[in-house]
């Protein structure tokens, strides 16, 4: 395939499969495999194992208390956005924000970034390979703001056609 590493190391499909607990379960006498990940992403041993953590040791809220546990949770919690700042390359800690999963990241970008700059005839391109979380926000956009919300198709393989993409931008596209 083009773009791709020929160098690059294949993917060990089944020790992968070994950090998630939940697929050691059989369905029909055959390995689990679930492909809902849009909706609800299975949790690795090293996210169940921080979580329960988490629940032992300091659950409590965050920058909202001066007790014990509310500070090991606030600096677990700021500690945590340090290195995904520094992974991502972002310049400072408050650009960074955790949210409780893609919808809700996708409406807070729709509707607390974009709302204010987009104006009526602005458009949005998204593709037809969409997950339902990422239309409905774009649609809410499009009747707030009266923008022009342009769906880009896919092709016989059920791959994005770029050049139809490409086609779909113009000098109002957001």
């Amino acid at each position: 395939m083009a773009g791709i590493d020929d160098k690059a190391r294949p993917l060990d499909v089944l020790r992968i499969r070994e950090d998630f607990p939940i697929l050691a379960q059989e369905v029909n006498g055959k390995p689990l495999v679930y492909l809902d990940n849009a909706a609800t992403t299975q949790k690795p041993n090293a996210v169940i194992d921080s979580i329960c953590d988490y629940y032992r040791e300091y659950n409590s809220n965050i920058h909202r208390g001066v007790h014990t546990l509310s500070q090991k949770a606030t600096d677990a919690y700021e500690r945590a956005r340090t290195r995904t700042m520094a992974y991502l390359g972002a310049r400072r800690p408050e650009e960074i924000i955790f949210v409780r999963g893609a919808t809700e990241g996708i409406n807070l970008v729709s509707q607390a970034y974009l709302r204010p700059l987009i104006e009526p005839g602005d458009e949005i391109v998204i593709s037809t390979l969409e997950h339902h979380s990422n239309i409905v926000p774009w649609q809410l956009l499009r009747e707030q703001a009266g923008a022009v919300l342009k769906v880009a198709p896919i092709d016989d393989d059920g791959v994005v056609d770029i050049q139809a993409y490409k086609d779909l931008l113009g000098d109002r596209t957001k």
